[in-house]
């Protein structure tokens, strides 16, 4: 086993490492670099091999083989004055040597896996020509670039002196000094000029058994990459993936202009090879910047940009990424993704979301439609009190999704596996919600004979209940209800025995409770105990840019319930939807847009503003009174409400424009834009 030494820890160290890592027949003793953080020396100490800044800390008596591979010639010049005669001193550049054949060899392995005899192949593979003699100067080793440069077959040569083949060969003398002779020119006998480098090959012993070299063609070198990789197959397959591809690629040179474009780019944008090849990138873009021209500015790749492209306005994702060679940017490929099929795939998952939520009566936090800040924060809210078993309180207005908000809540909890008790407290009067909610025994109730009932916090056990409306609840029922949440037990009407119940209250009201605190309608104590968690849940009017989403989600509920397939509602549609307040919130807009679908033609895939009933949309209040008049033009209504709501918003602020665009959300340059279309600026 031969001791080996490495001097210098950075990429080369670290490739020699790897590689007799991996060996059988050399053990590296240690690692020598001034910087005890370069990669070899990280690498050692994973593997409990020592280090030290200085090769002189190790005993030079143990090594057999030294790598330098510092880069340093005061270094190598100081290493055979420190080693034995015997120690082979091996300089960077026969290190670098090593380190490209380890990197070709592990080349040519991923290439011939599936052949037997993997070392011989490597080696033959390399177009480094390497020779090898034993003791008595006969050739053992012969790979098949040296082959070929010495014009002599290798089971012709192999145990043959190796002066018949190569005259002037100083591999003996190499044999017999035990030096490495490296980069010597050498003239074949068939007229070639090679560069040669020679070693002795010392066993674990330290005894010399042979000598070998690599050598190569000077004139082969230029061309050394282009031979090992079969170029003219890796551009013949790669054209074919191009060519096959379902996704538009695009390929523009480091000017920008078009190089190359497959089949599916032009059945994608609609343009033809003619019309974009030697074009300038930005050539098929109809809306948005060219991804192209971007990414060669930068040299960086860009992802999932949405852009329109081609003569139809075609919808489409686009992900560039520069080509760069050599740290050379030679130019740029693009991959676009048609979006089509995409929301055709999206609006299928929608609706089949929206058939099972039907099928379970559940819903989820995904089910809830909201970007708005005010809607993001109950969300928020809502979240959070679904990983606790915090009695929550659900504030706001009739038909914005309160119970919406109970069921993703339950969902979301731990309790979602099991009941989910729902119990509108406004619908039953008081002695029926009383035997509903805490059940009864057998006899307590007058008409009824016989049997026994379970309430439905009982049923609800281990699972959660929403109490709707939870402001209509008589004082007694207040009172049982406010021993479950301090007991966490029930009592059934006409028993003495409590039942212990684990049930999750969520409660919801539309009702002003602090005005029922001062008036004596509602017991103080359960108030706060229902407060624990309050969510208030935002009006429609509060984030009407959330109606957009809002529609879309009922049109798949609609289209559902009516067998229709409406797939969208037109913007001017939806800029007449958030012209109006919506007092009942989201159920309202529910019934005008289910209102609106029922007097669609059967065929209609998009809902229009005239789709829509104005008569089922109050005008607003007097200070933004509106007036419908059929005999007006839809457009010049709507600019009439856009005036008078910007006239309002500047009042409000008195002229300020950056808070009337904040509260408008809006941006600064479409308000400037509007205030002069209106002649207000």
């Amino acid at each position: 086993m031969q001791n080996v030494l490495i001097i210098g820890g950075g990429a080369g160290g670290s490739a020699i490492l790897q590689m007799l890592l991996e060996s059988d027949y050399m053990r590296v003793c240690g690692i020598a670099d001034i910087h005890l953080a370069a990669p070899a020396v990280q690498k050692a100490k994973q593997w409990g091999i020592p280090v030290s800044t200085d090769y002189r800390d190790f005993n030079k008596d143990d090594v057999h083989m030294v790598f330098n591979v510092t880069g340093s010639d005061e270094v190598q010049q100081q290493l055979p004055l420190h080693f034995p005669k015997s120690t082979v001193i091996i300089p960077g550049g026969i290190a670098n040597v090593l380190v490209r054949l380890i990197t070709e060899k592990e080349h040519f392995i991923s290439l011939l896996s599936e052949e037997s005899h993997k070392q011989n192949i490597i080696f033959n593979s390399i177009e480094e020509g390497m020779v090898g003699i034993d003791r008595n100067g006969h050739i053992n080793f012969l790979n098949k670039s040296a082959s070929r440069m010495l014009e002599v077959k290798a089971e012709l040569a192999i145990g043959r002196p190796i002066h018949e083949f190569i005259t002037a060969s100083e591999l003996p003398h190499t044999y017999e000094s035990g030096r490495t002779e490296l980069n010597r020119e050498l003239v074949l006998p068939n007229g070639a000029k090679i560069v040669s480098s020679r070693f002795p090959m010392v066993d674990e012993h330290g005894e010399t058994i042979g000598a070998f070299a690599v050598f190569k063609d000077i004139s082969e070198v230029v061309s050394l990459a282009e031979q090992i990789t079969d170029l003219k197959e890796v551009q013949t397959m790669l054209q074919a993936i191009i060519q096959s591809s379902d996704d538009a690629i695009s390929v523009v040179d480091e000017n920008g202009n078009g190089l190359l474009v497959n089949p599916a780019y032009t059945r994608i944008t609609g343009l033809q090879m003619e019309e974009v090849i030697g074009q300038p990138a930005s050539a098929d873009i109809s809306e948005g910047e060219s991804m192209h021209l971007k990414a060669l500015q930068t040299r960086k790749p860009y992802r999932g940009v949405n852009l329109k492209v081609g003569p139809a306005n075609r919808e489409v994702i686009v992900n560039v990424a520069p080509i760069i060679v050599d740290d050379k940017l030679k130019g740029s490929v693009g991959v676009i993704h048609d979006t089509t099929e995409i929301r055709s795939l999206m609006k299928e998952l929608d609706r089949a979301r929206s058939i099972i939520r039907t099928l379970e009566s559940k819903y989820t936090f995904d089910d809830i439609v909201g970007l708005s800040p005010e809607m993001q924060l109950s969300l928020q809210q809502a979240k959070l009190a679904a990983q606790t078993l915090v009695t929550v309180l659900l504030r706001g207005e009739s038909g914005t999704g309160k119970e919406l908000f109970a069921h993703a809540i339950h969902s979301a909890s731990e309790r979602k596996y099991n009941k989910f008790v729902r119990v509108n407290c406004a619908a039953l009067t008081e002695e029926l919600l009383d035997s509903e909610l805490f059940g009864y025994e057998e006899g307590a109730l007058p008409g009824i004979k016989s049997g026994e009932k379970r309430g439905l916090f009982e049923e609800a056990n281990n699972g959660s209940i929403f109490l709707d409306e939870i402001g209509e609840l008589s004082p007694a029922i207040q009172s049982k209800l406010l021993r479950v949440l301090q007991e966490h037990e029930t009592l059934r009407i006409g028993s003495t025995t409590p039942i212990p119940v684990n049930v999750r209250v969520i409660a919801s009201t539309n009702a002003n409770m602090e005005k029922a605190l001062l008036e004596g309608t509602f017991r103080e104590d359960l108030y706060y105990r229902l407060n624990r968690m309050p969510i208030l849940i935002p009006p429609l009017r509060k984030r009407k840019q959330d109606i957009p989403r809002i529609a879309d989600r009922l049109l798949l509920k609609l289209n559902q319930e009516y067998g229709r397939n409406v797939e969208t509602v037109t913007d001017k549609a939806l800029q007449l939807l958030r012209l109006y307040d919506w007092p009942g919130n989201v159920r309202e807009l529910e019934n005008v847009l289910s209102r609106a679908m029922i007097f669609m033609q059967m065929n209609d895939k998009v809902l229009t503003e005239e789709h829509i009933p104005l008569n089922m949309i109050k005008a607003p209040e007097a200070k933004h009174e509106v007036t419908f008049e059929s005999s007006v033009p839809l457009q010049e209504q709507l600019d009439t409400i856009e005036r008078g709501i910007l006239q309002h918003a500047l009042k409000q602020f008195n002229g300020n424009k950056s808070k009337t665009a904040k509260q408008l959300e809006i941006s600064l340059r479409t308000l400037y834009y509007k205030l002069e279309k209106y002649g207000l600026s």
